[in-house]
């Protein structure tokens, strides 16, 4: 292929999200579970810095603690940045700053963000010049969130996640998260599952899961009101069963004027619904005087560019 002339450094930009909505499927027998779920970006973003290099490196910075990421090639920006030099024959390498603003092991995907931002810095750097279907399917290959953070918005997630379909969606949705000071382990949440529904046959699933209709309406219609009462995880009781002092946070935040609460996919960010701006700000004052962590952010927003 011919590659165009590379840049000197990229600066790129991709989200972290929320679940919405998430139905969880029987366990296959290869040790998944297919999911419906409806993603939403928020404006709480992870920033990548790639420059040219001779090898592959990252390093961190931003307003979480990092100390504890590996800087590996286990690390999946570095997966992503040596995914895409393989498949479009690129012999340079890459040193990423990566600052990291969403939560790590929080359930809003902020490793996916990494890696779609990863992608699209590098495929800039490096002139590879890959359409978005082309990137779309290396990001399928890297994870099931990492596919949504390069396409942002709001969108229907289906298989493992990693289908999408946009959701017409119109106005915005203004969120307060309560984030926590620990991770969760999302394969763990979903052995979690498994053992809750070993105790209670009832609740396995008979069909393929699918994302309740209302919650399009809701989102179509831009009605914070009505996207509430659609809100559902089915992720949330194995959450909390790992971690139960989510329970009172949960109650907190609806007692405060939350039009709903919800765990953000595995967790253990919680999400809260707020019926505007002003609401989400009066939400946010609380939480915080409650000594909990809470960020005001809003969506959809847009999936992983480039910026400047």
């Amino acid at each position: 292929m011919t590659i165009a002339a590379a840049a000197d450094a990229v600066h790129a930009r991709a989200p972290g999200k929320i679940n919405l909505f998430m139905r969880v499927g029987a366990l296959q027998p290869d040790g998944y579970h297919d999911v419906a779920t409806a993603y939403q970006a928020v404006s709480l973003y992870e920033d990548v810095h790639a420059y040219p290099g001779m090898g592959f490196s990252v390093e961190f910075s931003g307003s979480i603690d990092t100390a504890g990421l590996p800087t590996d090639r286990t690390n999946l920006a570095i997966r992503a940045a040596k995914l895409l030099a393989r498949r479009a024959g690129v012999s340079q390498g890459v040193h990423l700053e990566i600052e990291k603003h969403v939560p790590i092991a929080g359930g809003m995907g902020g490793g996916s963000a990494d890696a779609a931002a990863t992608l699209i810095a590098c495929d800039a750097l490096w002139g590879t010049e890959l359409g978005r279907e082309e990137l779309h399917a290396l990001a399928a290959e890297l994870g099931a969130d990492v596919p949504f953070a390069l396409a942002g918005g709001t969108a229907i997630g289906t298989g493992r996640g990693d289908r999408l379909s946009p959701a017409l969606t119109t106005g915005t949705f203004h969120w307060v998260l309560a984030l926590a000071d620990y991770g969760v382990s999302t394969p763990e949440v979903y052995r979690q599952v498994d053992t809750i529904r070993e105790e209670r046959p009832e609740l396995v699933p008979a069909d393929a899961p699918e994302v309740d209709a209302e919650v399009l309406h809701a989102l179509r219609a831009g009605d914070a009101g009505r996207l509430a009462a659609a809100l559902h995880n089915d992720l949330q009781d194995a959450t909390l069963r790992l971690a139960p002092d989510l329970a009172p946070v949960l109650d907190l935040g609806r007692s405060a004027g939350a039009l709903a609460a919800i765990v953000s996919g595995s967790g253990p960010t919680v999400a809260f619904l707020a019926s505007g701006a002003d609401a989400a700000i009066e939400l946010q004052v609380a939480l915080s005087a409650s000594q909990l962590t809470a960020l005001h952010v809003h969506g959809p927003v847009p999936g992983a560019r480039v910026l400047g």
